[in-house]
């Protein structure tokens, strides 16, 4: 009652094919079967251009930042830091005077190109008084 060689190769080629179904069905990514993948990919990942201009953008306008507070007569910008990314814009470092960590605060929000701002200036320690 043995099977026929016939049987057994039927037998391993359909065996074969169902595990590169298998194979194939589990590296597949979910979402629009109808998207080309580099559309995916480009979705996911900028290219390398579009790092770079955001970058140059960034700089653009963490020198507008700094520039603008600079011009104000009320701060001193020694120890200021001023990072952008994205249009958000983080201050870091210190002022001599309170007032000072408003003012900067009002000054960054209004400078074109800020969309959103965070103020982590503090107050320099006073010595010698």
């Amino acid at each position: 009652m043995g099977i026929d060689m016939r049987t057994a190769n039927l037998f391993k080629a359909l065996c074969a094919a169902f595990c590169m179904a298998m194979l194939s069905a589990s590296y597949a990514q979910p979402g629009d079967a109808t998207e080309p993948a580099s559309a995916t990919a480009s979705a996911a990942a900028p290219s390398l251009v579009d790092r770079k201009l955001a970058r140059k953008q960034d700089r653009k306008l963490s020198v507008d930042v700094r520039r603008a507070l600079a011009v104000s007569k009320d701060i001193d910008v020694t120890n200021i830091f001023v990072r952008a990314r994205g249009g958000a814009i983080t201050l870091t470092g210190s002022v001599r005077e309170a007032g000072q960590i408003q003012k900067a605060e009002d000054i960054a929000s209004h400078v074109k190109g800020v969309t959103s701002l965070t103020n982590k200036l503090t107050l320099q320690p006073q010595y010698g008084h």
